[in-house]
């Protein structure tokens, strides 16, 4: 079983930064993949970026490239994501995820575990 917690959410102005951090309890092998998600009212939970716990790859989803960064702390459990120039269209509810297996996807059908979640509002 593996437990994400989420935290780093807040309100900022178009072109602001802000840094989420998703701590993982359980264990998370090297071989695994988290992932950052979000979803705006209305809308489809969509992937934006995931990570290799071990050997951190990356990937993005094409809105967010150049924009957010996603990293890991692997002695910590623990995965970022760094997040400037700040647009209105960024303002949802982003989630933490781990695919529990030894592959990456920014499909919301093939996650099995997901934190609560934090709210991130970007105003114009």
């Amino acid at each position: 079983q593996v437990l994400l917690v989420e935290s780093g959410g807040g309100s900022v102005p178009a072109g602001g930064s802000l840094r989420l951090s998703c701590a993982a309890s359980g264990y998370i092998y090297s071989s695994n993949c988290m992932a950052w998600f979000r979803q705006a009212p209305g809308k489809e939970r969509e992937g934006v970026a995931y990570i290799w716990f071990g050997g951190g790859g990356t990937n993005y989803a094409d809105s967010v490239k150049g924009r957010f960064t996603i990293s890991r702390d692997a002695t910590r459990s623990t995965v970022y994501l760094q997040m400037n120039s700040l647009k209105p269209e960024d303002t949802a509810m982003y989630y933490c995820a781990a695919t529990g297996g030894a592959y990456c996807s920014m499909d919301p059908q093939k996650i099995r575990y997901w934190g609560q979640g934090t709210q991130v509002t970007v105003s114009s």
